[in-house]
């Protein structure tokens, strides 16, 4: 297990993420992840209100690539001030043991949401396919959704059954 890490750890993040969850902070956290040293700590500094869960997807992806390619590199997450939502699952991705908050952040955990409008016209049997798409989609989307939270509670004492 990794020894705990002090405040004297954090007091120069390599990558300073803060605002929306999006494209654009997916291309400021690839450019900073590669000027990171590939040794030593690496903490990972972020602030965001949410955004778009497939980028944050993304982000967690090369977090578990590069802690799993880099075993000499430590990523380290650091929530300040806000996590909510897009940001919750990119600390998801870090280890337990790698996962920091400074004191008065704020964690926001929510199911996804969608906002679609499904509309059917035509002979009854053509409209079975883009009702299943639709269900398909949701049913994805669930998947996607509790594989986040296992990642999130993995190792604490929190049930799927509590979160859900």
């Amino acid at each position: 297990m990794a020894r705990p890490l002090s405040a004297r750890d954090f007091a120069c993040p390599k990558i300073l993420l803060a605002g929306a969850v999006d494209y654009a902070m997916y291309e400021r956290f690839r450019q900073q992840l590669e000027a990171a040293p590939v040794t030593g700590l690496v903490v990972a500094e972020l602030s965001t209100l949410g955004g778009d869960p497939e980028v944050a997807r993304m982000i967690g992806e090369d977090i578990r690539f590069h802690s799993e390619d880099r075993p000499d590199r430590r990523l380290v997450f650091l929530g300040k001030a806000a996590i909510y939502s897009a940001g919750a699952t990119v600390m998801s991705f870090f280890a337990r043991e790698n996962r920091y908050l400074t004191r008065g952040t704020r964690v926001m955990i929510h199911e996804r949401k969608m906002e679609k409008v499904l509309q059917l016209c035509g002979p009854l049997t053509s409209c079975i396919a883009p009702v299943k798409a639709l269900l398909h989609e949701l049913e994805h989307s669930i998947a996607i959704q509790n594989e986040g939270f296992e990642n999130l509670i993995r190792g604490s004492d929190i049930t799927m059954d509590e979160v859900l």
